[in-house]
């Protein structure tokens, strides 16, 4: 989108001035989140955290962030285009609108980064928050037409009326199924975020009374802004960073960082072939060397493995989300996303005993 020609879309000196601090401390939330995550990891022990920082890769982290919080890029970037251009189609002028850092942002976001945020949210969104993309794209698009030919009513009848109302028929024709199945369930909020989004859009798609402009987009945004940093720090601080394993190894060979002597363990001893003198540890892998293996269990404690004593290891599965729905939208499982769907998925096979706490049988 290029600004207009007179000018009036330059942001006073301070918006240009939190601009500045924005774009200036935007790089530390990541840091902070990754610091945060050790720390959590760690259970707030600085001595495991110092222990952490030197083994844990930053690539690992960061490939960990970027996983867990992709779906949120995409949502940032449209909602900053809906509300900043229902703030500056409904503000008395566009000096006014101007006032806020969120309509700077839109007049200068580029119509691509609309698009790669909506191509991006497709595959990266479960099925059941499509139908509020949908709602998304078509506000972004009515606004926007409110804002570039707002004297053009037959092309506003179209863009804001005819294409929305169509595309809603055809999206509760797909999803009707869908909808009585959830509700039939007693699922109201899987139903719901079905159901209502593609009748709403229609009535988003145009401007709002100028008095409350500014509190229903730019203080609503300042609102977001301040709740999604706790919102993304939760969702991060659950994510795996570091590979979750299984040690078999020789009973009475595990060694606690506290203790001077090697000591046996009483709770993980396996009862089956305890004539042979084996246990499994389970954990989070923190690094091999030549003559000791770190792992972490899973009350955080730091436990090393000598090297010599192990006598087999394997990476066990991370515990999958337990299924919330039952409700499929035409063979599309309402928790799945579009990616889950392309990319190739593991075979499911027997569950190894080692990943139970228990060694590998041997005849």
């Amino acid at each position: 989108m290029t600004a207009p020609e007179d000018g009036s879309a330059r942001p006073p000196v301070s918006t240009r001035a939190q601009q500045q601090w924005l774009l200036s401390l935007l790089p530390a939330f990541p840091l902070v989140l990754l610091v945060l995550r050790l720390w959590y990891l760690s259970r707030q022990d600085l001595a495991t955290m110092l222990l952490l920082v030197q083994y844990v890769s930053p690539l690992g982290l960061v490939t960990s962030l970027t996983i867990t919080l992709v779906w949120v890029v995409p949502a940032v970037v449209l909602l900053i285009r809906a509300f900043g251009t229902l703030l500056l189609i409904s503000a008395p002028s566009r000096d006014d609108a101007c006032r806020s850092l969120l309509a700077v942002i839109t007049l200068r976001m580029p119509d691509w980064a609309v698009v790669v945020a909506v191509l991006l949210a497709a595959i990266t969104w479960q099925m059941r928050f499509l139908p509020t993309l949908l709602m998304l794209v078509l506000l972004i698009v009515g606004l926007t037409t409110w804002l570039r030919r707002r004297d053009d009513p037959i092309v506003l009848l179209i863009m804001t009326v005819v294409v929305p109302g169509v595309l809603a028929a055809l999206a509760y024709v797909w999803l009707g199924p869908a909808i009585v199945q959830a509700f039939r369930a007693g699922e109201v909020i899987t139903g719901l975020l079905l159901a209502v989004p593609p009748a709403v859009a229609p009535l988003l798609s145009g401007p709002i009374p100028p008095g409350v402009a500014r509190l229903g987009t730019h203080w609503a945004a300042v609102a977001a802004s301040l709740v999604a940093p706790f919102a993304v720090g939760v969702l991060f601080m659950r994510a795996p960073i570091l590979p979750n394993t299984a040690i078999e190894a020789t009973a009475g060979a595990l060694i606690l960082p506290e203790a001077a002597e090697v000591i046996t363990p009483g709770g993980e001893k396996s009862t089956e072939n305890s004539g042979r003198g084996y246990e499994v540890w389970l954990g989070r892998l923190i690094t091999v060397d030549d003559s000791m293996i770190t792992l972490m269990d899973a009350d955080g404690r730091v436990r090393f493995i000598p090297s010599s004593a192990v006598r087999s290891r394997t990476l066990c599965p991370e515990a999958e989300q337990v299924p919330s729905s039952s409700v499929y939208v035409q063979g599309w499982y309402a928790e799945d996303t579009a990616l889950e769907w392309m990319a190739p998925k593991q075979r499911r096979t027997a569950p190894d005993p080692r990943c139970q706490g228990r060694p590998v049988r041997t005849e």
